[in-house]
């Protein structure tokens, strides 16, 4: 279970990092946020939906179901919403390594809202992984970046993690699959509501564009949801932060090979940290449960 739960882990991380290949076009092409987040998400969930008809699982879901899968989608919304803001004043790379901050908020909130206890190992792996994600916004001599997009990229970081503990925390009695098909309907009406309030067409102007928004539902919001929902319930919330360290790390690497940003040293040894913190956390929460 705990090999599954970390290979999940893993897969959700590198799935939400591709995000970078389909939003810098959608950006490039001026085409409105909110009407690609609806889409985004209104596909992954009609994609999830007709998984759940198949399996034969039923969509019923009571009166506290509803409210904490409700918030739940406005977690992941507002996320949504930040990280993508922040694109506008960050690059792709660096956006997606602020968000890496979500593993710390993670520890923290169930540290000291759910007296959780953190290995000291774990707290190492955590130091080198946030290590990484300061030697990637190092530029030059100096710590250069946009503190505002900083500050919005954190907001997005902030409800992804409350995404993760509330999911983990919540004791929610439905499937994985149910879990993320309401948790993606609930988002993509968030963003529904934003257009119709600002009066945006909801029509998509070209086959490569519903093509683009198709592949985009489904590579990074059903794989990625799916592998975290199932990663957080086999390991629990801190472990799947941790492993989270991979998203940067791919968005990185994506910038750099598609949108041509430049593979510094700050990268290398970036990118180095975060991954010997990514496998420190994995080779010690092995021997613990080895020693168990």
């Amino acid at each position: 279970m705990k090999l599954r739960g970390y290979t999940l882990g893993i897969l959700s991380a590198v799935s939400y990092g591709l995000i970078p290949i389909f939003i810098l076009p959608v950006k490039r092409a001026h085409f409105s946020m909110d009407i690609t987040l609806f889409y985004r998400f209104f596909f992954s969930a009609l994609l999830v939906g007709g998984y759940l008809l198949y399996s034969g699982e039923r969509f019923k879901i009571n009166k506290k179901e509803t409210l904490i899968l409700a918030v739940l989608g406005v977690c992941y919304a507002l996320s949504s919403e930040f990280l993508f803001l922040g694109y506008d004043f960050l690059t792709a790379g660096i956006a997606s390594t602020v968000l890496f901050i979500y593993p710390v908020m993670v520890a923290l909130i169930m540290f000291f809202f759910y007296r959780e206890k953190l290995a000291r190992l774990s707290v190492v792996s955590l130091l080198l992984a946030f290590a990484g994600v300061i030697v990637l916004c190092l530029k030059g001599n100096g710590f250069e970046i946009n503190f505002a997009g900083l500050g919005i990229v954190m907001l997005s970081s902030l409800f992804y993690a409350l995404y993760m503990v509330i999911v983990n925390k919540s004791n929610i009695k439905v499937s994985g699959f149910k879990l993320s098909f309401y948790s993606m309907l609930f988002t993509s009406m968030f963003f529904m509501s934003k257009a119709v309030m600002a009066h945006e067409s909801f029509v998509i102007p070209s086959t490569e564009i519903f093509i683009n928004l198709l592949t985009f539902a489904f590579l990074t919001t059903v794989i990625s949801s799916l592998c975290l929902v199932y990663a957080i319930k086999y390991i629990g919330s801190t472990p799947v932060a941790i492993l989270g360290a991979l998203e940067p790390v791919v968005a990185v690497l994506i910038s750099v090979l598609m949108f041509h940003e430049k593979f510094t040293n700050n990268l290398l040894i970036g990118i180095t940290l975060i991954l010997l913190g990514v496998t420190l956390n994995v080779v010690t929460d092995r021997k613990n449960l080895n020693h168990a």
